[in-house]
């Protein structure tokens, strides 16, 4: 039995792709002036007036229901009091006790090591961002700049519930949510640039003889700016807790929740302070803004413009094209895009298992080294078709198609063009390779009596001289039936 079992629940704050704020018309683009891009509105000037964006709620209503979640027939916005530098107002419209959704899912996807486990959502909510503070602690006494470019961003929090049960599966839930946003057009899921931010609650439970288990207090991990970095916090965290509890054995409810940062340069949780409840924030209903009610009309436009989400793109690839799991997956990954390609090119005639090879391993290296979209991409679906079969055709070793892949990026031409110009004939003549093999187990007889005696890997070797004596161009597939067929003779 292990010592613990660490418990997490993570809250992730996700900004909305939007090109105004939430309540006023203020840009969103990044990178602005410090600021820059505030109005009246968003710095809680007396006398105005907050405005729903609804582009805002449609793009919410939109990721509720990739979550699987209940969506409210009504909902209301209330009024978040607490003081931070960043936060002008002095308070934040968020959602309290009636969020527009509740009670929904993530699936964290099947592995070759282990099954699909599915995550609860307690709740996703729409609220308003705040500024951003930045700390200067170089100078004697440090100083705090404030950007106010930031409040009043649309927020999509999300909050899962204590069912994740290791770092890793906080990991992979993590990427799977991003790719989910990202693909159903809801945020662009940039961490560096802040459009999603995560904080992990954290505890463990140790087991006991009776079968039940001892809880720590939690601890809100915060500042964690990558999902490396959210694993290691919670791994190192988890272990602190236990650490903690073996010096004053304080359990669940005999401390006060509290908020730890992550100092990712040395690897350790530092706690800060007491984390406030809600009695704390004097929740009460927004004066300001009108109640929503959610129309069939609402639900089924946001229904209609998810498209195809990770997990129904997963199943199908492997339903219709026959992958396996691991390439459904990263085809997955690299975008609906890259997939749509990749079954371009089945269209045009190559084999799935060749054309989807050749989509993750040589293509996405091509995206990757030239910084480009597969829309930029310069080899068209017909022509990379053309290459998986002349390769399956010809019997073209990898090293060789892929010089001919080269030439085809650099000069335009499609495979057979480019195999002509490289001059590249294949060896697919029975009896010429059996000579050649001949040639090679006379001139090597040791790798003749390690195969003869159990050592099958010995015949690499006499491959291998046919190989350069062949320059590379004997049909692999052929060598190997004649080379077996010519050791069995001895």
């Amino acid at each position: 039995m292990s010592e613990f079992r660490t418990v997490v629940g993570l809250e992730v704050h996700v900004q909305l792709l939007t090109k105004s704020k939430l309540f006023c018309g203020c840009s969103v683009e990044f990178g602005q002036p410090p600021n820059s891009a505030v109005c009246p509105v968003c710095l809680g000037m007396p006398g105005v007036l907050p405005v729903m964006n609804r582009k805002a709620f449609e793009l919410s209503l939109r990721a509720a229901l990739a979550l699987n979640c209940q969506i409210a027939p009504f909902t209301k916005w209330d009024r978040k009091n607490y003081y931070y530098p960043d936060l002008p107002k002095d308070y934040q419209i968020s959602q309290y006790d009636l969020p527009f959704s509740i009670e929904g899912y993530l699936e964290i996807p099947a592995t070759q090591e282990q099954a699909a486990k599915r995550i609860g959502i307690f709740r996703a909510h729409l609220e308003e961002d705040a500024g951003k503070s930045m700390h200067d602690e170089s100078g004697q006494g440090g100083s705090t700049k404030v950007d106010l470019n930031r409040a009043g961003t649309p927020l999509l929090e999300i909050v899962s519930k204590p069912e994740i049960t290791n770092a890793e599966d906080a990991r992979m839930y993590l990427e799977e949510l991003r790719l989910l946003l990202k693909e159903a057009g809801i945020s662009d899921c940039e961490m560096q640039e802040g459009s999603l931010r995560c904080d992990a609650n954290v505890n463990i439970h140790m087991p006991t003889p009776d079968g039940g288990h001892i809880a720590t207090p939690i601890v809100e991990v915060k500042n964690l700016n990558s999902f490396r970095g959210v694993e290691r916090a919670i791994r190192y965290e988890a272990q602190r807790q236990y650490e903690q509890f073996q010096k004053d054995g304080k359990k669940f409810g005999e401390a006060p929740k509290c908020t730890a940062g992550w100092d990712d340069a040395r690897g350790v949780t530092i706690i800060q302070r007491r984390k406030e409840e809600a009695s704390d924030y004097r929740y009460f209903p927004e004066p300001d803004l009108a109640p929503v009610r959610v129309t069939a009309q609402m639900l089924e436009e946001a229904k209609a413009s998810l498209g195809e989400l990770p997990h129904q793109g997963r199943a199908r690839l492997q339903a219709q094209h026959g992958l396996g799991l691991y390439d459904a997956d990263i085809l997955v990954r690299m975008g609906r895009a890259v997939t749509a390609y990749f079954e371009k090119v089945v269209s045009a005639g190559a084999d799935a298992k060749g054309a989807c090879n050749w989509v993750i391993n040589q293509v996405l290296a091509t995206l990757n080294e030239s910084k480009i979209t597969i829309d930029q991409y310069s080899i068209s679906a017909e022509s990379l078709a053309g290459l998986v079969n002349e390769v399956q055709k010809t019997g073209l070793n990898m090293q060789r198609a892929r010089e001919v892949y080269a030439a085809m990026l650099a000069d335009g031409i499609d495979a057979a063009a480019a195999i002509k110009k490289l001059g590249f004939v294949a060896v697919a003549d029975e009896g010429a390779l059996a000579e050649m093999i001949r040639k090679a187990m006379a001139a090597n007889p040791k790798a003749v009596a390690d195969y003869k005696a159990g050592k099958l890997k010995a015949a690499d070797a006499l491959k291998g001289s046919v190989m350069k004596e062949t320059k590379g161009m004997a049909k692999s597939d052929l060598l190997q039936k004649v080379l077996l067929e010519e050791l069995a003779k001895v």
